[in-house]
């Protein structure tokens, strides 16, 4: 086996709570053998951090978040570029795109690509950026004017709101990439000539930290106004993960069925879904907890009745992949009630393993809560058979040796 190479990481933003997936990825890399250093372009907003975040051990290393905080820093790398030879290409790649994409954002990607090569934190051998916009930008650049290689793993809104041109240079231009839905797999390959260069690797679950829940779940049929059906749902209060759309469903739920829902995320639109709840008359059965760390939504899972998640198409085009929280929630027998956007059908299959229906649908998202809410027996044997499908197919050390043997194989390559 060759030496395994030190890889400098390219991330939006180091720790984010609502990132776990990225924050488990680099772990398993970590404890599978790899040297890495986590080179983000802005620093931590949230105020916890998930257990995951102290048990890795990369060194961060912050970019400028705005070039013009950090003059000194930008016009060092700026004088440092002039030197390289790659210095050429890039220049002539940047205003390629800057015709296509005229904005300060990408100045301040070019920016942020030239402080990353000079600087060159603990002798980088290869860049990997997390998701194909942004990150990706300042990856390619610093691989131009390094002439190192670069690998990237594209998620959900990077692909889906990143003009086609853009994802095609990108595509032809990385080693490789990988990304964790069939809908995005399969637009990325339909983009590119490189089509064996594109791969489905889902994220799965450190089941090992979401373990098996072996409680009873409640008999609750919504029937008795002192005990409520306990409804969760976990995600940004972000236009698409729909929580509009939830909260109308709720609406159109029987006066005499009887539930409580408790939220947990941030978000901008949180105090627009306040102000609808209050609207709609549901201020009363609505718990706002905002963000929280991850042992605490576990615990969450495990005393509530039923997840909801109604994702849907933002009309930017931004959209989940396969939200991470179907996931956890399923390997905790908690029964799932989402919509068949993007990759959620890849997880849940409707009748089977959870209930599923078609985005921007208040009255049928109502139909399956009720049904859900109803019927204790429905909910046992969809959660059980959610956290089946999770543990058989899930599994994130699937995706860990997937990715250690397309890095391997690369060096390989090289060598």
């Amino acid at each position: 086996m060759p030496p395994r190479r030190k890889i400098l990481v390219v991330l939006k933003g180091y720790p984010r709570l609502s990132e776990t997936f990225i924050a488990q990825e680099l772990l398993g890399l970590e404890r599978a053998g790899f040297d890495l250093t986590l080179i983000s372009m802005r620093r931590p907003t949230d105020k916890k951090r998930h257990p995951v975040h102290d048990e890795i051990k990369a060194r961060v290393v912050y970019l400028p978040e705005y070039l013009h905080e950090e003059p000194i820093r930008v016009l060092k790398g700026l004088i440092a570029g002039f030197g390289k030879t790659g210095f050429k290409a890039l220049m002539k790649r940047f205003f390629a795109d800057l015709k296509r994409d005229l904005s300060r954002n990408r100045f301040r990607r070019l920016g942020q690509a030239l402080v990353l090569a000079r600087e060159w934190p603990d002798g980088g051998e290869w860049l990997h950026a997390h998701f194909i916009h942004t990150p990706a930008s300042v990856t390619e650049y610093t691989s131009i004017l390094t002439d190192t290689p670069w690998t990237c793993s594209a998620h959900a809104k990077d692909i889906w709101t990143s003009p086609d041109w853009e994802l095609k240079e990108k595509l032809e231009s990385a080693s490789w990439t990988v990304t964790c839905t069939r809908t995005g797999y399969e637009h990325m390959r339909m983009l590119t000539s490189r089509k064996q260069a594109v791969h489905l690797s889902y994220h799965g679950l450190d089941l090992a930290r979401f373990g098996h829940f072996s409680g009873a779940r409640s008999e609750r049929t919504g029937n008795d106004p002192a005990d409520p059906v306990f409804i969760l749902s976990v995600g940004r209060a972000v236009e698409k993960k729909g929580y509009d759309v939830l909260l109308r469903a709720l609406a159109l739920l029987p006066a005499d069925l009887h539930w409580r829902l408790e939220h947990i995320g941030g978000g901008g639109e949180l105090a627009t879904l306040k102000a609808l709840a209050a609207e709609l008359g549901l201020s009363g059965r609505i718990v706002w907890k905002g963000a929280m760390a991850q042992e605490d939504v576990l615990d969450h899972y495990r005393r509530a009745d039923l997840f909801a998640l109604a994702c849907r198409i933002a009309a930017n085009g931004d959209r989940d992949g396969l939200p991470n929280v179907l996931v956890e929630a399923s390997s905790q027998r908690l029964v799932c009630i989402s919509t068949t956007v993007s990759g959620v059908p890849e997880l849940l299959t409707d009748g089977e393993n959870g209930l599923v229906v078609p985005p921007e649908d208040p009255a049928l998202l109502a139909r399956a809560l009720e049904a859900a809410i109803r019927d204790p027996a429905l909910r046992q044997r969809l959660g059980d058979a959610a956290e089946t499908r999770v543990r058989d197919e899930f599994d994130y050390h699937s995706s860990i040796r997937q990715l250690t043997g397309l890095f391997e194989a690369e060096w390989q390559k090289a060598s």
